[in-house]
């Protein structure tokens, strides 16, 4: 079967060959955007920040209750634990450094 296209002219060639170098050149621009330093910083920058947010939430919704007050019962256990960690190195201390 024969082409029923009919030749294209210069003009026309000319016109889809500028069009293509303007395609061309936004994606390499777009790509050089997308590499450069600055620009992985602030995406990973966005990315530990919204991990922070998240992890901080969380955080937040163990340690308060449903009014938003400050659990006492884990400030109680946080400061036993202090405590025991403290008498703990202290009996070490005597033990290891009698003099």
């Amino acid at each position: 079967m024969a082409d029923t296209k009919e030749p294209r002219s210069t003009d026309e060639i000319e016109a889809d060959l500028a069009s293509s170098r303007d395609r061309l050149a936004r994606t390499v621009d777009e790509l050089a955007f997308r590499a450069s330093p600055a620009e992985i910083k602030r995406r990973q920058m966005a990315k530990v920040d919204a991990k922070k947010a998240e992890l901080l939430g969380q955080v937040d919704d163990k340690v308060r209750d449903e009014q938003g007050d400050i659990r006492l019962d884990l400030v109680a256990y946080a400061l036993g634990a202090v405590a025991g960690v403290s008498f703990v190195l202290g009996l070490a201390r005597r033990v290891f450094y009698r003099g």
